[in-house]
């Protein structure tokens, strides 16, 4: 997970990613679309897939890259855990917040 992690650390691969996730693109569409030359696009291509990020094929000429999801799968499981936890701080500070609420009311109706 480290290395995807530094995949997408890079700001174009980055881009890469979220261009795939709307399904398979050639080369030629990404370097259009991200207005870099192809040999950057096909080296932030190759280290997204030496990070399990995106597969290739051939498709006569040209070369479709799609994303494989086991990677960004196991990113998912691990901030799982840490989505439990901001779950449970929200949960903490709507009980605070409500509190907080309840304090206020009983202040204004002795005011009254």
């Amino acid at each position: 997970m480290i290395e995807t992690l530094r995949a997408l650390a890079e700001p174009n691969r980055f881009q890469i990613v979220e261009l795939l996730r709307d399904g398979p693109r050639p080369v030629g569409d990404m370097v259009e679309r991200l207005g870099l030359r192809q040999p950057q696009v096909s080296k932030h291509l190759r280290v997204l897939s030496e990070a399990g990020l995106v597969d290739v094929r051939v498709d006569a000429q040209r070369r479709i890259y799609a994303l494989r999801p086991a990677a960004l799968k196991e990113m998912e499981v691990w901030l799982e855990r840490y989505r439990r936890i901001w779950e449970g701080n929200f949960q903490r500070l709507d009980s605070v917040l409500e509190e907080m609420k309840a304090k206020e009311k009983k202040r204004g109706n002795k005011k009254r």
